[in-house]
């Protein structure tokens, strides 16, 4: 018993570390853009905005990359509690991308599409108003 929950805490940690770089990410992504429409503003440079369009997409597939191996985790933890012996201590979740917690799934996740959404309406507004 002790095993499994040791198993577990391992699991548990990675899962915690996915879910940290996901959020780390979002708040990068934000500062980024903010970053790139003080600049454009300031200097009443387009380019910088227009930045925002590479910058958005590169965090938004990273942060899916970051969810979805969370999303496998998850189930290796539920498979390893559900486990009555033989603890082995193993960490692979190639087995466990059963269709739904692949990569481009996540990307199309609705909290990833509705935060990245928002930023994209953002740029497309301000860009209207910068480019006038």
């Amino acid at each position: 018993m002790e095993d499994k929950l040791k198993h577990l805490e391992f699991i548990q940690n990675v899962i915690t570390r996915m879910n940290t770089n996901s959020f780390l990410i979002k708040g990068w992504a934000v500062t980024l853009v903010s970053a790139l429409f003080a600049l454009a503003a300031k200097d009443s440079n387009g380019d910088f905005a227009i930045l925002s369009y590479i910058v958005i997409p590169s965090f938004w597939i990273l942060d899916a990359f970051f969810i979805s191996r969370e999303k496998c985790f998850r189930t290796l933890y539920k498979i390893v509690s559900a486990k009555t012996g033989g603890i082995d201590f193993k960490m692979s979740i190639e087995n466990y991308n059963n269709g739904k917690n692949t990569w481009l799934n996540a990307i199309f996740n609705t909290t990833l599409i509705v935060f990245y959404g928002v930023i994209v309406v953002v740029t497309i507004i301000i860009m209207k108003i910068i480019f006038k």
